[in-house]
């Protein structure tokens, strides 16, 4: 079976159906590659999504439930919210369409950086107090409005 320029050189076929499109040759055009590729690409913003909304959850959290730990741990903590809720808003300004995709994408990233918050919580170090498991919340504590907001950092 000899391999398609689609297997051989994705950067290559991707040029190429490119200059397809430009030029109007849809009849030479590897449609089931196109289509497949146009899935990735919407699986990939929404992942996108919910790796960055998943950051800023365990960090909110941990700004939370460890709102003793010292300073410089929270900084740390504070740095990644910004970023992360950048990254956020971003995301959707760039695709709007995402919105609609908020809420689930906020409920699976938040069991995700639950996990992750409690990981993170076992290395505590110098004294510092480790939270058990239980003092994370099971379902997001956060509202939407709160994930969003640039001015909220998780502590009550």
């Amino acid at each position: 079976m000899s391999k398609t320029l689609y297997d051989q050189d994705l950067q290559r076929w991707i040029e190429q159906t490119i200059g397809q499109l430009r030029n109007r040759e849809f009849e030479s055009l590897d449609i089931e590659h196109l289509i497949e590729e146009l899935v990735d690409l919407g699986k990939s913003e929404k992942n996108t999504l919910k790796s960055n909304l998943m950051i800023l959850l365990a960090h909110l959290l941990k700004l939370r439930v460890q709102s003793d730990a010292p300073d410089t741990m929270k900084m740390s903590w504070y740095s990644s919210v910004l970023e992360h809720r950048q990254r956020v808003l971003n995301n959707l300004a760039d695709t709007p369409s995402l919105k609609s995709f908020l809420g689930e994408a906020v409920e699976k990233a938040y069991a995700d950086g639950r996990k992750l918050a409690i990981k993170e919580g076992k290395l505590a170090k110098f004294g510092v107090r480790m939270p058990s498991e239980s003092e994370y919340s099971l379902i997001c504590p956060f509202s939407i409005e709160q994930i969003l907001d640039e001015d909220f950092f998780g502590e009550e």
